[in-house]
């Protein structure tokens, strides 16, 4: 939002809210206010004394005075944020549990921008929450207070769903999904406390992925060559589709969405949109840029339809790529390579990962391609090579 500024060349201030100019000298700001003194905002009287900046105004300034309070009209003093308005009887004193899970999920899907799969998590676990909140007498349409959520009913609940089997992990995400609620509802003040502040999540067990070896990588990447060499269409499609998952480690909701011009060919990159709609930039070799040119001089123009979208990689019927039909491409190619584990998509990210590391990657340059948020998630990947170094040792030391 941009100011209003007075327009006989004064220093005073701006009259509304304004962004700050930065550096330099602008056009309606005339001073530098990194290198200017204080002085710049008074003006002296006849004998030379500085007149205080509120009465340093224009001339037009001073009608704008007249009406209003004179540090107002100058902009000399902000005008405090407005207080947060405590909820009206139809927004939270009388909103059931269906009302609180639809404003829950409006935030974290346009304020927090968290993926689908996230909301769809949270908004689960929430509302089991508001169901043991409720209990079964209270029928589901009749208004839910949040008032009774406290941290003993919070631990109640989480020891309920551990024994109706939920496992570790499980409690985790439902202890962080409560403490996103909890959070939230004091935050608009639907509750009085957040009462999740203090809620600890039970330590999840971190099982090691399963990950392909490098020559069963390449065994797998050459079946699906040899397969795109007949100049299958469909075969093209599934090669580039492994190259580019293998070469570059990304998720296969962010390969189905890329169109083609996240393509850049001159420095070998994709610009991939990930979690949060968090934009990255990531790199491919030169076997996916082979299959990648094949792929849109013979492949995808067979595919195209004049419906298509400008994804990069089309299904049979020229719609963009469906996910599942992606797993199902890892899943066959895995199995065609004998003693490969039977992985998904999600393995060739894991595969990528562990094999950069072994390869002498940093940390964080693999944190940086995985468009991991937080250093710890890809150190799982050190673990997976520090095991398979185990069992090296194990079968080839002497005195293992």
């Amino acid at each position: 939002m941009t100011g209003t500024f007075s327009s006989d060349g004064s220093t005073g201030r701006p009259l509304g809210p304004s962004r700050s100019p930065g550096r330099g000298a602008s056009r309606e700001f005339p001073f530098d206010p990194v290198t200017s003194s204080r002085s710049a905002f008074t003006e002296t009287d006849a004998a030379g004394a500085p007149r205080p900046a509120a009465t340093a105004l224009s001339d037009a300034a001073r009608d704008v005075v007249d009406n209003r309070s004179s540090a107002d009209a100058a902009g000399l003093v902000r005008p405090a944020d407005p207080p947060v308005p405590a909820p009206r009887d139809g927004d939270a004193g009388d909103a059931t549990a269906a009302t609180h899970l639809a404003a829950f999920a409006s935030h974290l899907r346009y304020e927090r921008a968290l993926s689908p799969h996230t909301v769809r998590a949270y908004v689960g676990d929430v509302g089991s929450l508001l169901g043991h909140l409720r209990g079964p007498d209270l029928p589901e349409d009749a208004p839910l207070e949040l008032d009774a959520l406290d941290l003993a009913g919070l631990r109640a609940w989480l020891a309920g769903e551990r024994a109706r089997g939920a496992s570790r992990t499980t409690l985790a995400r439902r202890a962080a999904a409560a403490r996103t609620f909890t959070a939230w509802a004091a935050r608009t003040r639907r509750a009085p406390t957040d009462a999740g502040a203090r809620l600890a999540s039970p330590r999840a067990h971190r099982r090691l992925p399963e990950v392909l070896r490098a020559d069963q990588a390449a065994a797998a990447l050459a079946a699906a060559a040899s397969g795109a060499a007949e100049g299958d269409p469909v075969a093209l499609r599934d090669h580039l589709l492994l190259e580019l998952l293998y070469a570059t480690g990304v998720r296969v909701s962010e390969l189905c969405g890329l169109d083609v011009d996240d393509v850049d060919d001159g420095r070998r990159t994709l610009r991939v949109l990930g979690k949060g709609a968090k934009e990255r930039t990531v790199v491919f070799g030169a076997p996916a840029a082979a299959a990648l040119d094949t792929w849109r001089r013979e492949g995808r123009p067979a595919l195209a339809v004049p419906s298509s979208p400008p994804a990069l990689l089309l299904g049979a019927r020229g719609g963009r790529l469906d996910p599942r039909i992606a797993r199902r491409v890892v899943h066959d190619a895995a199995g065609a390579v004998p003693g490969a584990p039977d992985i998904a998509p999600h393995g060739l990210r894991h595969s990528a990962a562990t094999h950069l590391l072994e390869g002498g990657a940093d940390l964080r340059s693999v944190q940086e391609l995985l468009g991991h948020a937080s250093p710890a998630t890809t150190q799982l990947y050190t673990h997976v090579s520090a095991e398979r170094l185990r069992a090296i040792h194990d079968t080839a030391h002497p005195r293992a």
